[in-house]
């Protein structure tokens, strides 16, 4: 057992490197402009190595934001209010600036949401994640028809949400001048979520 944990870290490792190799490269030149080729040769793996690590090119920049797909469910879970739960985990991270919040301003980050949200590809490939985001979601609150829905807006009010407050802070605006009204967006929209879905407490 201890082997195969030692398997799967370096497993992880190596996700971790190649997607890093590869976001520096799209960071400095573009997404369009590096080849998978160059990125399998600058990680020192062949390309049909890195595509069994990564199926598609944008799956490379993906990567850093995957462990967040199925964040939604795990805060949702035996939680007896699920939109409460999720209210105070979103307020939580814009209290640690939590870069999935969309209020961070290290340059880093920006760069990163820039180049995620600044390339189509990416884009559509997001969605896929934000898909299954929603999925997860659903099948946590109990995987009915009022379950998917209940996670469809979630999901969609945490990603408004984020991407109003990166575009604050990339126009100029500072962290803690965003704060507050993040905050209270997020309240807003999190209560009318809890009116609008009554009973969801029960799809525990």
């Amino acid at each position: 057992m201890g082997e195969m944990g030692l398997r799967e870290r370096k497993k992880q490792q190596m996700y971790q490197d190649v997607s890093d190799i590869a976001v520096r490269l799209f960071l400095e030149r573009g997404f369009d402009a590096v080849s998978v080729a160059e990125i399998a040769a600058a990680a020192g793996i062949s390309k049909p190595t890195l595509f069994r690590y990564f199926p598609a090119k944008e799956d490379l920049v993906l990567h850093r934001i995957a462990d967040h797909e199925a964040e939604a469910a795990r805060v949702v879970a035996g939680a007896a209010d699920p939109v409460d739960a999720l209210r105070r985990h979103f307020l939580a991270g814009l209290e640690r600036s939590d870069p999935v919040t969309g209020l961070n301003d290290h340059p880093q980050v920006l760069a990163f949401h820039a180049l995620l949200y600044g390339t189509p590809s990416l884009v559509a490939r997001a969605y896929r994640h934000q898909e299954r985001s929603e999925a997860a979601l659903a099948e946590a609150l109990g995987g009915d028809l009022d379950a998917r829905l209940a996670a469809g807006q979630i999901i969609a009010v945490q990603r408004i949400l984020a991407l109003e407050n990166f575009r604050r802070i990339a126009a100029g605006e500072g962290v803690e001048e965003v704060r507050p009204d993040a905050v209270r967006a997020a309240e807003r929209a999190f209560g009318r979520l809890s009116q609008g879905l009554p009973g969801l407490g029960t799809h525990t």
